[in-house]
């Protein structure tokens, strides 16, 4: 019992302190929605789409949503566990490894350049 209440008091720190750098990383450069929107038609829409689930779930709303919390859609249990609101600071983090900021996720996608990520992430949050 004592080692599993230190395991996830162990995970929740490491969340929280992942969580925090979120805020103190370097700035996200200006996002061009347009470019945003042309490269969310070629890059994301093979798994996702703006108002329907597909591999992943849809975006429509994806800014300020907690995550893992589109009704009926399947996640990984790592995701549905997650405890946090998608932030474009988030995002950004996701887009550029799901799987550090998320260990356990299904996404095996990212957006190397910061450039492409800012605007994906300007088109999202247009999507209200």
């Amino acid at each position: 019992m004592q080692l599993h209440i230190r395991g996830a008091l162990v995970t929740a720190l490491a969340l929280a302190a992942g969580l925090a750098g979120a805020q103190t990383g370097a700035p996200m450069p200006a996002g061009d929605a347009a470019h945003g929107q042309m490269l969310y038609e070629s890059r994301c829409v093979a798994c996702h789409s703006v108002d329907e689930d597909r591999v992943g779930p849809h975006h429509r709303g994806v800014v300020g949503r907690r995550a893992g919390s589109v009704p009926g859609f399947e996640y990984s249990d790592a995701l549905a566990n997650a405890n946090f609101r998608w932030s474009a600071a988030l995002i950004n983090r996701w887009l550029t490894d799901p799987e550090q900021l998320v260990p356990g996720q299904k996404m095996g996608y990212r957006l190397d350049e910061a450039k492409d990520r800012a605007d994906v992430i300007a088109y999202l949050a247009t999507l209200k």
